[in-house]
C-alpha cells in the first residue's frame, strides 16, 4: 500500500502542475497580446514567484515568450501553432447545426447554413420549420449571388476575386440592381452584418441572413432565416434579426473570430 501511495503522489503532482500550466496559458490568452508578471499573477490568483517559475518552463518549451524591451509576457510560437491547429479542425457545419436547430425552435421558421461552392452559395444544412418554405431551402441548392439574402452576404464579405465572375454575370440580368445600388447595399451590410430581403427570390417569401467568420476573419458561411408572409416579415431591426445576429456571433466566436 505504501508503494502504491508513493507511485500515486508523483503522478498527482504532475497533473496539478499541468493544470497550473494550462491556467497560466489561458490567462496569457485572455490578457493578450502581452501582460506584466504582476497582472498575470493577479489574474490567476497565484503568487508572482510561482507564476514566474511556470513561465520559465513555458518559455523553455516555446509556449510563452518575454518581450526584452518591456519584460511583458505573451503566448509563444508553440501555443500559437497549437491554437491554429485547433481552429483548423473546427467544422462550420458541425458548429452551426445545434444553433440553427435552436433558432428554428425559437422562431418556428426555417433556418439554413450555406457555404461557398464552385458555383456560388450552396445550402449544406437545413432545419425545417413546421410551416416550411421548401422551394429554396433544399440541401444542395445553389442560390443566386445578387438575388438572395444569402448570396448578398457572400458578395459583401467574400474576396472580390471569388465573386467577380458570378457577380458580373448576374448584373446583366433584368432583375439585377444597379452597380450604385449594390455598392450602397454592400456598405450597409458590412456595417450591420444583417441582410433582409422581401420577396427577392420568390414572391411572398422573406429572409434574413448573417455572416459567420473563422479565426482568420474570413467568411466561413452564412446562416439564414426564411419564411413566408405575413408570418415572417424579416425586419432588419426586429427580434428575429437580433436573434440571428446573436447566433452568428456565437458561432463565429467558437470558430475563433
Amino acid at each position: 500500500m505504501a508503494d502504491s501511495n508513493a507511485d500515486t503522489a508523483p503522478r498527482r503532482q504532475k497533473v496539478q502542475a499541468a493544470e497550473v500550466g494550462t491556467d497560466i496559458l489561458t490567462a496569457l490568452a485572455e490578457l493578450a497580446p502581452a501582460t506584466s508578471l504582476s497582472r498575470l499573477a493577479e489574474h490567476v490568483g497565484m503568487p508572482a514567484s510561482k507564476v514566474h517559475r511556470y513561465l520559465q518552463a513555458l518559455m523553455a518549451s516555446g509556449f510563452a515568450e518575454q518581450d526584452p524591451l518591456t519584460n511583458h509576457y505573451g503566448l509563444g510560437r508553440a501555443a500559437l501553432f497549437v491554437g491554429l491547429a485547433a481552429l483548423g479542425r473546427l467544422d462550420v457545419v458541425k458548429l452551426a447545426t445545434p444553433h440553427l436547430a435552436q433558432l428554428r425552435d425559437e422562431l418556428n421558421e426555417t433556418c439554413f447554413l450555406a457555404v461557398w461552392g464552385n458555383r456560388g452559395p450552396a445550402v449544406v444544412h437545413v432545419e425545417q420549420a413546421v410551416r416550411a418554405v421548401t422551394l429554396v431551402t433544399q440541401v444542395g441548392s445553389v442560390l443566386p449571388l445578387l438575388g438572395s439574402s444569402t448570396g448578398l452576404v457572400f458578395n459583401a464579405f467574400m474576396p472580390n476575386a471569388e465573386t467577380a465572375q458570378l457577380r458580373e454575370e448576374e448584373l446583366k440580368l433584368p432583375s439585377a440592381p444597379t452597380p450604385a445600388a449594390l455598392l450602397a447595399a454592400m456598405s450597409e451590410l458590412q456595417r450591420t452584418h444583417i441582410q433582409p430581403v422581401h420577396g427577392l427570390l420568390m414572391a411572398g417569401v422573406n429572409a434574413l441572413s448573417a455572416p459567420l467568420f473563422s479565426g482568420d476573419q474570413r467568411l466561413a458561411g452564412v446562416i439564414t432565416i426564411v419564411g413566408g408572409e405575413p408570418g415572417f416579415m424579416a425586419e432588419a431591426d426586429g427580434e428575429a434579426a437580433k436573434r440571428l445576429l446573436a447566433v452568428a456571433r456565437k458561432i463565429s466566436a467558437r470558430m475563433g473570430a
